[in-house]
């Protein structure tokens, strides 16, 4: 995909209350209009790579982009677990996040362990590949570290005012 490493940002909005619940595995979801804008060469799947939530840490991050087909959705999303234990929900802050890999297409599953143990698999396999010195590098981009400067001032506008779709910035 030649849109990858591709960069975004936006609000986290409430998805489908499933990640946490039903899975055991919270994401944090994207607004449609981050998802309406993402390239057409970035095909429905699941992809790794870094988030950011707010002016907080870097850390390693799994999402699956498309319909969810075990849940039979009907609105495509943008869903991120990021790898790390939060002490409570992050509703309304701003999530970023860069792609950096592809690990497969999305598929449905027969059953409710069966997704579990999939979802668990990719982000084993995002750990591992995220420690390849091309994505480490990406840690230090200037969308991390610009953002946690610019974000601080009070001329900021809020996260739902201004989504913001980056990509080679």
């Amino acid at each position: 995909m030649k849109s990858l490493p591709y960069f975004c940002r936006g609000e986290v909005v409430r998805g489908f209350g499933r990640g946490s619940k039903e899975l055991g595995i919270p994401t944090a979801n994207f607004p449609a209009c981050v998802v309406e804008h993402l390239p057409a060469d970035i095909s429905t799947g699941i992809y790794y790579g870094w988030a950011c939530v707010g002016n907080g840490d870097l850390h390693k991050m799994v999402m699956s982009i498309g319909w969810n087909p075990y849940y039979k959705n009907t609105k495509k999303s943008m869903e991120t677990h990021v790898i790390h234990k939060f002490k409570e929900d992050f509703y309304g802050e701003t999530l970023s996040v860069v792609m950096v890999g592809y690990i497969r297409p999305e598929r449905s599953y027969d059953s409710l362990e069966a997704l579990i143990a999939a979802i668990n698999d990719d982000i084993s396999e995002a750990k591992v590949q995220l420690e390849r010195p091309e994505h480490l590098k990406l840690c230090d981009d200037n969308f991390f570290t610009g953002h946690s400067a610019s974000s601080s001032t009070a001329s900021s506008p809020p996260p739902s005012a201004s989504p913001t779709f980056i990509n080679g910035h």
